[in-house]
């Protein structure tokens, strides 16, 4: 493909983008509109904007490289990203969340459970976490995205980086979350175009789908050995249960991910844009498609990514790409596809990575701006106004994003996703469930909830899981070795200590304190199930 002809598409999407960035500015006029869109967003720009903002390229390429190595067992995490991300996320949690939202004029997650019990302690704390932890993940999407151009179009590393920020910046500092949306549904609209065309070319280019899987099957005895040897048992085979591969798997992928997605404050902020549950019940089927075609997709891919390299180069795709699982569906789509799609595809990964960027950086700025500095260290008693504040926020926690994306290493884009799925559940996921159903919930129970939860979820990071254990070496500085248990507990991902700790201690404490304000347990729930 000529270099001019990508120009000009570059060019029809930049423009695009512009003119949804230019809209919701125009639309932004007070805090309401620039931090939950007016609460009146189309079902269909709320659940494209939703699941754009949920699969990005964490899921793409970092997913997709990991699923190369490990098989069609993140399959299961598509099924939970369906089950739990969209059906029970949006039926359940959200309806509450919109109702609630509007009863008690919460515009934040953080917001959102302060009001709930009544503690301005909950929105600082829970914006500081934001701050601290969600740049980690923001950095994977914008590495991920910056390899892809770095990849099909030459351009280096850090310049990648700078382009991507600087453009989604412009759209999301000066429109706030209209803006976010409007460009979300525009590129969720082309991932899901562009991942049910790599479905279908891919299994053209391997001669079907019975062959394909058939082949991918056949390669078993091809898997390498120290993969084998924590219980890879294939491709198209679940891994030995109880092995090292079985818990990483299923305890920090699937469970992790799957359902660490109920607390992500970027997502759980959706729910208050629309204006009614219909609009709600209106976004599940067009959500839950979404996930399907752009998840199921990368999660066949990637397996089968190893069929296509062995036939054309004799290596597995990980050997293919360095050994940088990154790398995997960056070098696919560059190696098999025809050379007008990998620079159309390019806009879909692109997409993906600025879709779910824009609501980070929204979600981060929001968090920094309104939760820690005006309702934190100012006490809502600023003059100053507050879209301002949040502005300055997304300012910091990009210049802190960029930073960490030039300093993370290679194949970090798939746990640095479960890393954060996993704070935010185990920390906010406990109080976020009971203030939603439970009357009884009491501000010290939230509180203490949020505290054991993710005190405990950064003890196993430090001391108990060995990836991360043995990068802070802290635990081997105190105790001469590497994880405090070893064996399969090296494995066993942090969530599954975190997040029954916070459950537990949420219940017990509310249960042996008093409810503070009953008025506020009474405004939140007015009008919920009817």
């Amino acid at each position: 493909m000529h270099i001019f002809p990508l120009i000009v598409i570059i060019i029809i999407y930049l423009a695009v983008i512009a003119s949804l960035g230019w809209a919701g500015y125009r639309q932004t006029r007070n805090s309401a509109d620039y931090l939950v869109g007016g609460r009146s967003v189309h079902p269909y720009i709320m659940a494209m904007s939703y699941g754009a903002t949920f699969i990005s390229t964490s899921a793409i390429v970092g997913f997709g490289g990991v699923s190369s190595m490990y098989g069609m067992s993140l399959l299961w995490l598509a099924a939970c990203n369906i089950i739990v991300g969209i059906f029970l996320a949006f039926i359940v949690y959200g309806k509450r969340t919109r109702r609630m939202g509007l009863n008690i004029g919460a515009q934040t997650f953080p917001e959102f459970l302060s009001r709930r019990v009544g503690s301005p302690f909950i929105q600082w704390f829970g914006g500081l976490v934001i701050f601290i932890f969600m740049p980690v993940y923001t950095a994977a999407v914008l590495i991920g995205a910056a390899r892809i151009m770095e990849g099909l179009l030459g351009i280096p590393f850090i310049y990648s980086v700078t382009i991507l920020t600087i453009v989604v910046a412009a759209y999301v500092i000066m429109g706030g979350i209209k803006s976010v949306m409007y460009a979300d549904a525009f590129q969720g609209t082309l991932m899901l175009g562009g991942m049910l065309f790599l479905l279908i070319f891919i299994y053209y280019k391997l001669g079907g789908i019975v062959e394909a899987h058939s082949a991918l099957t056949a390669m078993a005895d091809m898997v390498p050995e120290n993969l084998r040897a924590i219980g890879h048992q294939g491709w198209t085979k679940s891994p030995a249960s109880g092995s090292p591969l079985w818990w990483v798997i299923y305890s920090s992928l699937v469970f992790g991910v799957g359902i660490g997605v109920l607390a992500q404050p970027q997502l759980a902020v959706r729910y208050m844009t629309v204006k009614s549950d219909k609009e709600i019940h209106r976004a599940v089927l067009i959500g839950g498609l979404f996930i399907l075609v752009c998840v199921g997709t990368t999660y066949v891919v990637g397996p089968l990514s190893n069929v296509y390299f062995m036939k054309t180069s004799g290596q597995l795709a990980i050997q293919a790409a360095g050994g940088n699982p990154d790398s995997v569906m960056p070098l696919l789509i560059s190696d098999v596809m025809p050379t007008w799609f990998a620079y159309l595809f390019m806009l879909v990964i692109i997409s993906a990575a600025m879709s779910t960027l824009s609501s980070l950086f929204h979600t981060v700025g929001t968090a920094v701006g309104r939760d820690v500095l005006e309702y934190g260290i100012m006490k809502g008693k600023t003059k100053a106004g507050g879209v301002l504040i949040t502005r300055v926020g997304m300012v910091l926690s990009i210049i802190f994003t960029v930073l960490l994306s030039l300093r993370l290493g290679p194949g970090i884009i798939a746990r640095a996703t479960a890393i954060f799925f996993g704070i935010m559940a185990s920390g906010f996921l406990a109080p976020y469930t009971a203030s939603l159903f439970w009357k009884r919930l009491t501000r010290r129970g939230a509180i203490a909830g949020i505290v054991s939860g993710l005190g405990v979820q950064i003890f196993a990071y430090l001391f108990l899981h060995a990836k991360e254990a043995a990068v802070f070496g802290i635990c081997e500085a105190l105790t001469g070795k590497v994880t405090l248990l070893g064996g399969i507990w090296d494995f066993v991902d942090p969530l599954v200590f975190g997040l029954p700790v916070s459950i537990i201690v949420t219940i017990a404490v509310s249960l042996c304190t008093k409810v503070e304000d009953p008025e506020i347990v009474d405004k939140c729930f007015a009008g919920i199930g009817k």
